[in-house]
């Protein structure tokens, strides 16, 4: 009996003085976070390299896609004119045509492949163009944030949730004045 009272004793103590610790001496460990947003696309949008990219990565992409589709339209008319002239053709002439037509239809597979594919030469041009760019937007985005003590900053144009952002915590317009824009 009385080690239960002493164990009563004990916890009434913790219990009162537990809660006391917690709300004196744990804010003093805790420091406010401090966080900013930023719109990437209203950025990217003021920086004329990246708008030039942009159109550069553009007209390349619709200069590549006319030679895909030009490879397509030869071997669909290659399919219609065989479709037309198969009932006139030996066996051995329609596998010669047949075999003709898949492997236009292979060059445009791996034309496409080669230029739009996810190592192809549109990725490669796009992250030879725009990676310096956005390495230097990230680099002044991480000077405000150090130079202003915040620990996190997220991009408002994203898809990240923010319902409501503050327009005093939106840093956009600082980190196009830091990179040499006044916006």
């Amino acid at each position: 009996m009385e080690e239960r009272s002493i164990m009563n004793e004990v916890f009434g103590m913790v219990k009162w003085i537990l809660p006391f610790y917690l709300f004196t001496f744990l804010p003093l460990n805790v420091s406010a976070q401090k966080f900013a947003l930023i719109d990437m696309d209203y950025v990217f949008k003021n920086i004329p390299a990246y708008e030039r990219a942009n159109e550069q990565l553009s007209q390349v992409s619709k200069k590549w896609q006319a030679e895909v589709d030009a490879l397509t339209t030869e071997a669909q008319t290659m399919y219609k004119n065989y479709q037309n002239e198969v009932v006139f053709l030996s066996k051995e002439q329609k596998k010669t045509k047949q075999d003709a037509i898949m492997e236009k239809e292979k060059q445009a597979s791996e034309l496409k492949r080669k230029y739009f594919g996810p190592e192809g030469e549109l990725f490669k041009k796009r992250t030879a163009l725009m990676t310096p760019i956005q390495d230097e937007v990230y680099n002044a985005v991480k000077d405000i944030a150090d130079l202003r003590g915040y620990q996190l900053v997220l991009d408002r144009a994203s898809d990240s949730g923010i319902i409501f952002g503050s327009p005093k915590i939106d840093i956009s317009d600082e980190v196009l004045r830091k990179l040499g824009y006044s916006y």
